[in-house]
């Protein structure tokens, strides 16, 4: 079920909610003597799917070329055929700056909204420009959340600048409050529960709570953590919340090109970290692969139902998962992938236990169904990509998903 500040549908947004638990409430149902299938097609850029009315998919893409150059990007929004990929309307070039892959989603009003470079815009869902809203920091921004509320999040993007938080209205991209700044700088997506916002900053993870009273944004100054006090570690990247627990992993500074393989720039190991949203000196972490140079740029994924964690060490190809045992919420080994080039937001198919993830060898991505209990494969194909995803996945209308990368848009399919 979409959170209620978007519209009713499987994936209305990355992660399909600001919540990033990355889930569906359906099956892809493998079963025996079944396979696994694919259309692909080249795309510039692929940033993400998100779903509509049945039968809507949007794709959002960006270009970089311009950005080699120094000069502003643009990104665009495609409705396309569901099975076929083919574009059935187009957006105009929509103004960018600053590159960095944004962000997509359909808002409850039933209009797309988009966050790219330095701008927010608004479109109808026959991919026609409505408005467009310069935002204050003349940085990338990463994206944004919609509060229950409806109200629109987003933030800039930076190791050295503060976080500055707008929050706009959904219908004209008015601002509404004051810029928040701060205490550090952030690049990882936000996250939302309600009407409070999460923020994974270069040290430590923090939030905000909506003010009706204020119409601003107010910092809780009782919950805050820093997860890198006294260790080796890089930042942190999307935090998962789970109901209970803030999910993250850190060593999130990279030197990614074509792929994440040995791409760590911290020499420690990458980890997995929980902390505990009723309390954030209620915390635990735990090395993913204990391998030197362990790096990631995405989320962890959590399965509510089965109390399991599942956590990745891109760098070095390993995913590994652990069960979330007793009150305490510790950490009990459950399985482990090597190699596994693994580094991309995933999918879980809750009802039939399957987690969808990426594969890349030598130059080739394969897309991969995986048993959450057990770790085993339950399908695998080769997508054709040369570059290893890092972006976003979605569900389809059917027993299908859709798997972007930065050279080509895949439906996969079961067959």
């Amino acid at each position: 079920m979409a959170a209620p500040g978007y519209l009713a549908s499987p994936w209305p947004a990355e992660d399909a909610s600001p919540l990033r638990r990355q889930t569906v409430p359906v099956a892809l149902g493998l079963q025996p003597g079944e396979r696994l299938a694919c259309t692909s097609r080249r795309t510039l850029l692929s940033t993400m799917t998100v779903l509509g009315d049945p039968g809507e998919v949007f794709l959002l893409t960006h270009s970089a070329l311009r950005a080699r150059l120094g000069m502003p990007t643009t990104a665009c929004v495609e409705r396309i055929d569901p099975v076929t990929l083919r574009p059935l309307a187009r957006s105009v070039r929509l103004k960018g700056g600053p590159m960095w892959p944004g962000g997509m989603a359909v808002h409850r009003n039933g209009r797309l909204v988009v966050v790219y470079g330095r701008h927010a815009h608004l479109l109808d869902r026959h991919c026609q420009w409505i408005q467009t809203r310069m935002l204050p920091v003349a940085q990338a921004y990463n994206s944004f959340v919609v509060l229950d509320n409806g109200l629109i999040v987003t933030k800039n993007l930076s190791d050295q600048t503060p976080a500055h938080l707008s929050v706009l209205e959904p219908d004209r991209l008015e601002p509404v409050g004051p810029t928040v700044v701060g205490p550090e700088p952030s690049i990882a997506r936000l996250s939302a529960d309600g009407n409070t916002v999460y923020v994974v900053g270069v040290h430590s993870i923090f939030r905000y709570h909506w003010s009706e009273a204020t119409q601003s944004l107010v910092r809780d100054e009782t919950w805050r953590y820093d997860y890198r006090s006294g260790t080796a570690q890089t930042w942190g990247w999307d935090v998962v919340l789970d109901g209970q627990d803030a999910w993250l992993m850190d060593n999130g500074q990279h030197r990614y090109v074509r792929s994440m393989l040995r791409a760590g720039v911290s020499r420690s190991p990458n980890r997995l970290i929980r902390v505990s949203l009723a309390d954030a000196t209620d915390h635990h972490a735990v090395e993913v692969s204990g391998m030197p140079g362990g790096s990631i740029t995405n989320p962890p994924l959590v399965d509510t139902s089965r109390r399991i964690v599942v956590a990745y060490d891109s760098a070095n190809a390993v995913m590994r998962a652990w069960r979330i045992v007793g009150p305490a919420r510790q950490l009990e080994p459950l399985w482990t992938r090597s190699p596994l080039g693994c580094a991309s937001h995933m999918i879980l198919y809750p009802a039939s236990g399957e987690l969808v993830t990426n594969d890349y060898r030598q130059g080739r991505e394969d897309v991969v169904v995986l048993d959450i209990e057990s770790g085993a494969e339950r399908g695998r194909v080769c997508t054709g990509g040369w570059m290893q995803g890092v972006v976003f996945p979605s569900v389809g209308w059917g027993r299908d998903f859709y798997w972007s990368s930065m050279d080509r848009l895949t439906r996969v399919f079961v067959q």
